[in-house]
């Protein structure tokens, strides 16, 4: 058990401490206020303050963990060796930076309060974050930060019992779209043919007649592959459905579809399925219920984790209201246009409020890579692409951290435009 003295207990200190050092280092924590009983302790202690009681492991506080609401925060970033950081700690400090409060202001979004310009999809956009800003969205810095607090608290008490916690890996897989051809009812398959006539698209023409007669499989329809990599190779695989309403960026097929409901069914069997909401859901928490309503009558079990589509996020109001209904963990925490870390943890983590100042039940979990920034945000080649998926999974080894992927369906089914994605989906699924 490691003893924190501070000259004050706030719920953002409780929540990035504990993130850090229970999540992160497995260590347990508690905090104190009292100084007798600081000096006392014979085990692991460290004073986060602004001033030293004596020649204790001592970090020179920020402020920021002891306010409430937001204000505009002057940040530098700088290096600690070679890890970017910020909220320089001053000489007198056992680390150089205050990691804690610099953990806190990127774990709780808190760039996202502040004024900023949302793209096309209200979402809060990459290019605007620190981390894109200043180079380190490939780095899981918090985790990072924590093993480098830990090399230095290891010299200061090398005899405490230090744990070590295992790497995961997490596949997700968004569907979308189930299946490309099949199943869509005669209004928009008459359309989809018209459609390939007018583009002279006659290999997808003859494609879609093929699959809607049944003499070849829809190419979409690769859930069988993922349920057997799944099984082969022991992957936690999570499936998201989209069973919103048609629109324009909602274009699944009819969540009243006997088939689909099959289909989804079939899935929940072998795998845990969660929702994905659909596009105008973000601010909707009417359509929200709607939504879960329809999935959990469909598999007859409740629904306890989703990701947005179009990972459009609103913080706080979007998890305000998956918390209203129950669903435990989202899995929305990353970007469209950029590949790493937006929240700069590879370590699943509990929402923390700042409309309200507490740590809510709603857990976390950044995804680290999708398939379509790869290929149609960053515009790399199958090489590239796996190169890159690769590089940010040996950043997360290094850590011992949960390295989560997002893929959908039809990223395996070896279309033209995804030819090569199902090697590259083994390969970082499995190795």
């Amino acid at each position: 058990m490691l003893l924190v003295y501070t000259h004050k207990i706030t719920p953002r200190l409780n929540y990035i401490f504990k993130h850090y050092f229970v999540r992160i280092l497995q260590i347990p924590v508690v905090f104190t206020t009292k100084v007798d009983e600081f000096v006392a302790h014979s085990g692991p202690k460290i004073t986060y303050s602004k001033t030293p009681l004596g020649s204790e492991f001592f970090i020179r506080s920020h402020d920021l963990l002891f306010e409430q609401g937001i204000n505009d925060i002057d940040i530098t970033v700088s290096k600690w060796d070679k890890v970017p950081c910020f909220f320089a700690a001053g000489e007198t400090s056992s680390i150089p930076f205050d990691i804690f409060a610099a953990g806190f202001y990127l774990m709780s979004r808190y760039e996202e309060y502040l004024p900023h310009v949302q793209d096309k999809h209200e979402r809060f956009p990459a290019e605007e974050s620190l981390a894109v800003k200043n180079g380190f969205i490939e780095k899981p810095v918090i985790d990072i930060w924590a093993y480098k607090f830990l090399e230095q608290l290891k010299i200061k008490f090398p005899n405490y019992n230090y744990k070590e916690r295992e790497y995961k890996l997490i596949s997700t897989i968004d569907v979308d779209n189930a299946f490309a051809y099949k199943h869509k009812g005669v209004v928009r398959t008459f359309g989809g043919f018209l459609n390939d006539i007018f583009h002279v698209r006659l290999f997808n023409f003859w494609y879609r007649l093929l699959s809607i007669l049944n003499f070849r499989p829809d190419p979409f329809n690769t859930f069988n592959e993922l349920l057997e990599i799944k099984k082969e190779y022991d992957v936690t695989t999570l499936f998201f459905f989209l069973i919103g309403d048609y629109t324009t960026f909602d274009k699944n097929i009819s969540s009243s579809s006997n088939k689909f409901k099959s289909l989804i069914k079939s899935v929940a069997d072998y795998a845990k399925v969660g929702l994905h909401p659909s596009y105008f859901t973000v601010k909707n928490a009417e359509k929200l219920k709607k939504e879960k309503l329809r999935l959990e009558n469909i598999i007859n079990t409740p629904i306890t984790f989703s990701r947005q589509h179009y990972l459009r996020l609103s913080i706080p109001e979007t998890y305000q209201n998956l918390i209203d209904l129950d669903i435990e963990e989202d899995y929305t925490m990353g970007y469209a246009k950029v590949v790493g870390f937006r929240a700069s943890t590879c370590t699943p983590f509990y929402f923390y409020d700042l409309d309200f100042e507490i740590q809510t039940p709603l857990k976390i979990f950044p995804f680290a890579i999708m398939d379509v920034t790869l290929k149609e945000y960053m515009k790399l080649s199958n090489e590239e692409s796996l190169n890159k998926i690769m590089k940010l999974k040996e950043e997360v080894k290094k850590v011992n951290g949960t390295f989560i992927t997002l893929f959908h369906n039809e990223t395996l089914s070896e279309n033209e435009y995804w030819k090569g994605w199902k090697t590259i989906y083994k390969k970082v699924v499995i190795d």
